[in-house]
């Protein structure tokens, strides 16, 4: 069944060629990577020359757009290697490039009149007119700033031409910066978050120190675990997909690309089947909540949609479980090879998750080597083996268990 809401794109992210695939695997109707210099994500294993015109290879030819980040805020020693980065985009075939810099913007259109541009949450857009006039300077989308709420987000649809499309976040790490804009990391540790090095000193704990008394450090607890007043909750909008919808935005975008293959199939499934629900007017697939519970995060919040975004209360991530196989090949039977990639043996409970399709619990039977011998155990990180899946699974399912 079909409804009247507009159709959206699901936008996850590509941090390497595996999560690449991954993401592609799982649902995503297109992806975000970054070259090797001017993306907002250093730490990320990200795309050098040949990787990217490999993935965007790879991606177009199961139906996927690819959207290449040179959304850092450039200073003068950087402008020297922009235009050849800009031309290797634009000879890869990527459907897009994603911009925060007006000066950028115009590099692109003087560089590669053909490539769509697409402006950044870096250049935090608030307000239809500021939306307008990137599209005049040339702009086919905005990536809308993370501090608007839902009602304001869609009195800027309402507002801008309907050709401009309109991206939002709707999961994942919340800076508590203003649009992401910070100086803090660059203060404290010399590594600028504006051209991609944050060093997430806002995730770190804080005590109190007076002036004249030196060396002595003052908790400031809101909890046992201590305070983390700069360290904001985790978004996550998976239940409220409809309302996105209604608001009339183009994109929905997923936060990761530091993150871990099994994160990306994680989000990327879980926002797959809600996404498809909203669309056809089903009821929201409970399970994609209950996904996103294993996978490591902060606690969860709707960041500004609904009124002020909250921030966390204690130390670290949530993490209670892992992947420890990847299928690498299975028959019609479920006798599979798989890849361990973290401990695993006979008799531990597992979930088998594989794209389209419910997780399946099972139990571990017995495992192979490649000669044939029974194992206990999988114990060295990158082994193949094989053992009997409940059901045929194909290439990119993962076999995960709760973390002891």
């Amino acid at each position: 069944m079909s409804t009247g809401v507009k159709k959206a794109e699901l936008l996850a992210p590509a941090g390497d060629m595996e999560k690449l695939r991954y993401a592609v695997a799982f649902g995503a109707d297109a992806v975000y990577l970054s070259g090797q210099k001017f993306g907002m994500r250093a730490a990320a294993g990200n795309f050098d020359e040949q990787q990217l015109l490999e993935a965007v290879a790879y991606c177009h030819a199961r139906g996927v757009q690819v959207f290449v980040t040179v959304n850092i805020m450039p200073r003068p020693g950087d402008l020297a290697e922009l235009p050849r980065a800009i031309d290797v985009i634009a000879a890869s075939g990527a459907d897009a490039v994603i911009v925060a810099d007006a000066g950028v913007l115009a590099l692109v259109r003087e560089r590669a009149p053909g490539l769509r541009i697409h402006v950044s949450t870096q250049a935090n857009v608030l307000n239809q007119a500021a939306a307008c006039q990137w599209h005049r300077m040339g702009a086919s989308r905005i990536v809308l700033a993370r501090e608007l709420s839902l009602e304001e987000i869609a009195a800027i649809r309402r507002a801008v031409p309907k050709e401009l499309e309109l991206e939002v976040f709707a999961h994942g790490s919340m800076c508590m910066a203003y649009s992401g804009r910070c100086v803090l990391s660059n203060y404290m540790t010399g590594r600028d978050a504006n051209r991609g090095a944050c060093a997430q000193p806002c995730r770190w704990k804080y005590s109190l120190m007076e002036e004249k008394r030196p060396g002595q450090y003052f908790p400031v607890e809101e909890s046992g675990e201590g305070t983390f007043i700069l360290s904001a909750q985790d978004l996550c909008m998976v239940e409220y997909i409809p309302q996105l919808l209604e608001a009339g935005v183009d994109s929905l975008k997923l936060e990761g690309r530091a993150k871990t293959f099994y994160y990306t199939a994680v989000v990327t499934h879980a926002y797959r089947r809600a996404l498809d629900a909203a669309l056809q007017g089903q009821a929201f697939p409970g399970q994609a909540l209950e996904e996103l519970q294993k996978v490591s995060h902060r606690e969860y919040s709707t960041g500004f949609y609904f009124g002020p975004a909250r921030q966390q209360y204690r130390d670290g991530y949530i993490r209670e479980w892992d992947v420890c196989a990847c299928v690498i090949s299975c028959g019609p039977d479920g006798r599979a090879v798989l890849q361990q990639k973290n401990k695993c043996a006979q008799g531990d409970c597992v979930e088998l998750l594989a794209p389209g399709r419910d997780v399946q619990p099972f139990t571990l039977g017995t495992l192979w080597d490649a000669d044939g011998q029974v194992l206990d155990c999988a114990r060295h990180p990158m082994m193949y083996f094989e053992t009997m899946l409940p059901a045929y699974a194909p290439p990119f399912s993962l076999i995960r268990k709760k973390i002891q």
